[in-house]
């Protein structure tokens, strides 16, 4: 049996509250919306109860940020892709911002499990003057239980639509992409935090961003394996490879948290209730 699940999410000013409406079918929810920063963000937390998904399964999600509302969106674990018999296993998100929104976008991993056949997918649409702070964090296999990524493939897509497509598949039989320096060099998490904007991002705003990431990253455990650039007008990127999911993701909240500070004047304090379970 496979499952199709979708959920639509629309947040939107209400009395000067972000507030979130939603509607789901299959087996995908929206828990309750917390402030915790006040009225201004509204955070979020969507879950699975089926925990994972197999070949020919399907999750649909789609989130709406209507003119000067801030959703902040995460899960409560990883997304799983078990083993496929052959059909594709697809989690696809599309992200559309109005004008002055903003969206946090911090899903949890996804772990790709040996035979997986899947696919993650992520296409965002800005209007001009909306921003948005999201992440990617992809882990192959199971290495801390000795579960090696052995078989399958994942295909992974992050796209700003008309402006930046980053697309490739890992193959478990690609030993030049997983274990040669020049390619993942025997990692195996991937990661990619990114802030990303329905306007070229100003000259000094986003120098200010690479030097905050720069400085966090090259002083972290993982510094040898992360990049910091910026490659299209529109967009900044970190880019890490880690042994391990911990430690990367680690990283990369530090950094989203400068980034919140800089870009929009929000503080650290108050990240994500889940996180902290």
């Amino acid at each position: 049996m496979t499952w199709h699940a979708q959920l639509q999410l629309k947040y939107q000013l209400e009395d000067q509250k972000t507030v979130c409406r939603h509607v789901h079918s299959g087996p995908l929810r929206i828990l309750q919306s917390h402030y915790p920063e006040g009225d201004v963000v509204c955070h979020n937390v969507f879950v699975h109860p089926p925990g994972g998904l197999v070949g020919g399964d399907t999750l649909e999600i789609g989130i709406q940020v209507a003119k000067g509302a801030h959703g902040l969106l995460t899960t409560p674990g990883a997304t799983r892709f078990y083993r496929s018999e052959g059909a594709r296993a697809l989690q696809s998100t599309k992200i559309e911002l109005a004008a002055e929104a903003r969206l946090e976008w911090l899903p949890l991993e996804a772990l790709c499990y040996s035979g997986c056949v899947a696919e993650n997918r992520l296409v965002m649409d800005l209007a001009a003057s909306s921003e948005l702070i999201g992440w990617d964090v992809s882990a192959l296999g199971l290495p801390n239980a000795n579960l090696p990524f052995l078989q399958g493939e994942f295909l992974q897509h992050i796209e700003l639509k008309n402006q930046w497509l980053e697309r490739g598949v890992i193959a478990a039989s690609d030993a030049k992409l997983l274990d040669s320096p020049l390619g993942l060099a025997g990692h195996k998490c991937i990661a990619s935090l990114f802030f990303v904007a329905g306007h070229p991002i100003a000259r000094s705003r986003k120098e200010a961003l690479l030097e905050a990431a720069r400085n966090m990253a090259f002083q972290h455990a993982l510094a040898a394996t992360v990049g910091v650039t910026s490659p299209h007008p529109h967009v900044v990127v970190v880019r890490v490879l880690s042994p391990v999911v911990e430690p990367a993701m680690d990283l990369l909240r530090g950094i989203r948290n400068v980034w919140r500070a800089q870009l929009w004047q929000l503080g650290d304090l108050h990240a994500p209730r889940i996180w902290a379970t």
